[in-house]
Parts: C-alpha cells; sequence; structure tokens
C-alpha cells in the first residue's frame, strides 16, 4: 500500500435537477483560470456531466461508480486519474443518498470511501429557514458522512441570503456560496439530459458561468475546505502492460461519444492500440483494425447523416463479412439495426448486420443498474458469464425474428426482473448494456484476443 494525499471535495445535492452540474462546471473551470490543475470526477454511470467537466478543466473527467467498477478498485482509479491535480471536484449523483439497490454508489458512499468532505447544493427558491432544516436532516442521516458546508443556489435577493445565512449559522453549517437566480444560465438539454459538449457552444456557456460562480461561491474556502482531506492508501499499480500490438477501432464522433476512459485504457493494458474513427465523417473504418467498438450516443439525432454516409456503412459491412470482431452498446447498437425510427417515425436505414431495428419513444424506456449473463458464447466471454453494467435509453428494439439470437439474459437490480436482451452472433455482440472495462477485465481481455486472433487470419490470407 501506499499513501497518497490528493486535496479533494464532494459536491452534492439534495435531488437531481439542484444546479449541481452548473455549479460543478463553473467551479472546475474558475479554479482552472486561477492557475489551478484540477481533475473531475462523477459519481454514477452518466457519461455526459463528464463532458462539461473535461472542457472546463482541461483533464479528462472520470466515472466514480462501485456497480459498474468493484469497490476495491475505486480508491485506486481515483488516485491514478487524479495524479498530478492540485485538488480533485467529485460531482455527486441524484441526491446526496440516492444510488442503486441499498445504496450502492450513492454520493454519500463514494464519498465515504474516499474519506471527503461534502458540499450540499439546496436549490433554495421560494424557501427560508427550512433551508437550514433540509441541510440539517442531511447532515444527521448518516453522521459517518463529513457534511462540511452548504451551497445556497437560486437566492433571490441579498435579503434572501441574509435569511439563509443566519438560519445556517444557528445550526453551524458553514455557507461556501450563495447563487443568485439567473436564468439566463443553463447548461443546454434534450431527452437523455444535458446537450454533450461536444455539440454546442459549450465552452461559451462554460465562461459565462465560470464567471458567475468566481463572485457568488467562496473558491478559496473550498480550496481549504479540500485540504482537510486524510490521506488515502491504495494499492500500487504493479499490473504490467501488454505491447500494444492489435488496433481496435472506436467510434468516436458526435453520434457516438459514451465511452469512460478508463475502460478504454483497460483495453490498451489488454495489448490494444485505440484508433477512433468517425462514422459521420469518414469515408471508412481504419484499414489496420482488427476489432470496431460503436458506443453509445444519439445516432437518432444524426440518422440523417448517418445513413446518407453509404461509404461507412458498406466498409462496416464489409468488415462484418469478414468476420472482423464488432462490439456495440446502445446507440452503437442502434447503429448496426437495420435502420432506425426517429421521433416523427421517419425510417432512416442503418448498417443492416443486425435484423432488428430500433424506435425512439417519447418516454424514457428503462434507467437502472442491470446484471447481464451471457446466453451463449460471444465475443466478450463464455456461456453464463456475468456483467454488471447499466441501461439508459428512449428507443425500443422491434420487428426480431422468432429465432433471434439473444446476446444476455438482464436482471434489473431493482426489482430482479429478468428478460432476454441483446444481439450475438458470431463476430457481433450488441445490446442496450454499458459496460466499464475496467470493472470487468476479462471481457476486455477476451474481446482484445478475439482481435488478434482476426489479425492472425488476415495475415494468412
Amino acid at each position: 500500500m501506499k499513501k497518497v494525499n490528493i486535496p479533494r471535495v464532494v459536491i452534492a445535492a439534495t435531488q437531481s435537477s439542484s444546479g449541481k452540474t452548473t455549479v460543478v462546471t463553473g467551479i472546475l473551470r474558475a479554479l482552472k483560470n486561477k492557475g489551478m490543475k484540477v481533475q473531475p470526477f462523477k459519481v454514477g454511470p452518466d457519461y455526459i456531466d463528464p463532458s462539461y467537466h473535461g472542457m472546463a478543466s482541461g483533464r479528462a473527467g472520470h466515472n466514480l461508480d462501485t456497480w459498474l467498477v468493484d469497490e476495491s478498485r475505486i480508491n485506486d482509479l481515483f488516485a491514478e486519474e487524479a495524479g498530478g491535480a492540485d485538488i480533485a471536484v467529485i460531482e455527486g449523483v441524484m441526491g446526496l443518498y440516492d444510488g442503486g439497490k441499498n445504496g450502492i454508489s450513492s454520493t454519500a458512499q463514494l464519498a465515504k470511501k474516499l474519506q471527503a468532505p461534502v458540499i450540499l447544493v439546496i436549490n433554495v427558491q421560494s424557501m427560508g429557514d427550512s433551508a437550514a432544516a433540509i441541510a440539517l436532516g442531511f447532515k444527521l442521516y448518516d453522521e459517518d458522512v463529513n457534511l462540511a458546508g452548504v451551497i445556497l443556489n437560486r437566492l433571490g435577493s441579498p435579503t434572501h441570503k441574509a435569511l439563509i445565512e443566519e438560519a445556517m449559522a444557528k445550526i453551524n453549517v458553514p455557507v461556501f456560496g450563495a447563487i443568485y437566480r439567473d436564468d439566463s444560465v443553463h447548461m443546454p438539454e434534450r431527452h437523455l439530459g444535458l446537450t454533450p459538449a461536444q455539440e454546442n457552444n459549450a465552452k461559451e456557456v462554460i465562461e459565462i458561468i465560470s464567471a458567475k460562480i468566481a463572485k457568488e461561491v467562496y473558491l478559496d474556502k473550498i480550496v481549504e475546505l479540500a485540504h482537510t482531506a486524510p490521506p488515502l492508501y491504495v494499492q500500487e499499480d504493479k499490473r504490467v502492460k501488454a505491447a500494444e500490438d492489435v488496433v481496435i477501432a472506436v467510434a468516436q464522433d458526435k453520434a457516438f461519444s459514451f465511452y469512460y476512459p478508463a475502460s478504454l485504457k483497460q483495453l490498451s493494458a489488454c495489448g490494444a492500440k485505440i484508433e477512433f474513427f468517425s462514422p459521420l465523417e469518414d469515408e471508412a473504418v481504419p484499414p489496420n483494425a482488427c476489432a470496431l467498438i460503436f458506443g453509445g450516443g444519439f445516432p437518432e439525432v444524426f440518422a440523417d447523416t448517418l445513413a446518407a454516409n453509404k461509404s461507412m456503412l458498406n466498409s462496416i459491412r464489409r468488415a462484418n463479412e469478414n468476420k472482423m470482431p464488432i462490439y456495440a452498446e446502445c446507440g452503437g447498437y442502434m447503429y448496426l439495426m437495420q435502420g432506425i425510427f426517429d421521433f416523427d417515425g421517419n425510417f432512416h436505414a442503418m448498417a443492416g448486420i443486425i435484423p432488428a431495428m430500433a424506435k425512439m419513444n417519447k418516454k424514457l424506456q428503462t434507467v437502472g443498474y442491470v446484471q447481464a449473463k451471457n446466453l451463449q458464447d460471444n465475443i466478450l466471454g463464455e456461456k453464463d458469464e456475468t456483467y454488471h453494467g447499466h441501461e439508459f435509453h428512449f428507443s425500443t428494439q422491434s420487428e426480431q425474428a422468432q429465432d433471434f439470437p439473444w446476446a444476455f439474459e438482464f436482471t434489473k437490480m431493482r426489482n430482479n426482473a429478468r428478460y432476454k436482451a441483446g444481439y450475438a452472433k458470431d463476430n457481433i455482440l450488441g445490446s442496450y448494456l454499458h459496460l466499464h472495462f475496467l470493472g470487468a477485465p476479462e471481457a476486455a481481455d477476451s474481446l482484445v484476443k478475439k482481435a488478434r486472433e482476426y489479425h492472425k487470419n488476415k495475415l494468412k490470407g
């Protein structure tokens, strides 16, 4: 074990939509503008918030999730990615105590594991002394959580601020920021939550937010609090990184952007050289690719452009005909289907190598943690192997044949509901499952081995 000193703070909230992502993004940029090296983290499986964190801080945002990645590896992941940073800022998920079944991967669980002080963002609009009652309730609910103070969000006036600060003083809860209501300052949203940072004028929005945060959040007090976090003891990394001897091509652009950096790093540790390509803009998959990965994202938003790129679609079909390993998650799964019916019911033809279609729905179809069990051997592992993952999608799969080769049996962790999901046949594996390869190292190793086999067969001609 080795001891590491990493100043750190968790920014949590009473519930979703309290403004914590806006607050955290502003804090990250404001601290960077002060010349600090700031490492962002996000509790839970979310992909989009870290895209803003990364743009604001200049360092890739990482997820901390004790369902997707074994709890024993979380502190090691945190220490590795926060190395060289002056401070780590960790954004919570939902409300402080909300998570999966039995509180797994809740902000509170991660804060305790990381021994990090917590600042609670409270939306105090139309609220007075009740804000203090809320803060006190959160503080007393689990006294093992170091709830160190609050940030008051959406204040109406200086009088409103003084009223709540006085109430907080009565219960000895420090105030680390007082943010006045400004409806012009907000993050862009669409059906899966925030719009990914790559798709909009995020840099401009971040600068506007950070200027406000720099004035209304007490940054020096937050940095001082972060330095009160005790040393962490983590495992020394004794992994022997394999030589990168095979190329795995990963689709990455505005349509496909849902990847965990540490997940791709795990593939590299197994010997894969990651090469990115764009199904939107490129004419073909990389010529040296020995496996393809299509992550989640928003193919439905860019369906016209994806369907019009016939050269890319034909390239993917040829890769499939040549039995190249192809792995797809959620949006990538939809892209490999025959086509997508968008929100208006319009059909867009896609790669057509999975005999099913995707239909967008007005309401969210499913969200939450699942356990996936292989129903047959596939490119990630053998029959009956299990993985921890999550689902979050508006689309549904339709028009599959009766003999459809289902990939997994999913078990929802909230209610233990079981159902068949995904597609697995020969070289293809696709589903609505989102995996983190750091939490499924055997699956990462299997995919890299399949890529090597493809490479050897290709050399044989």
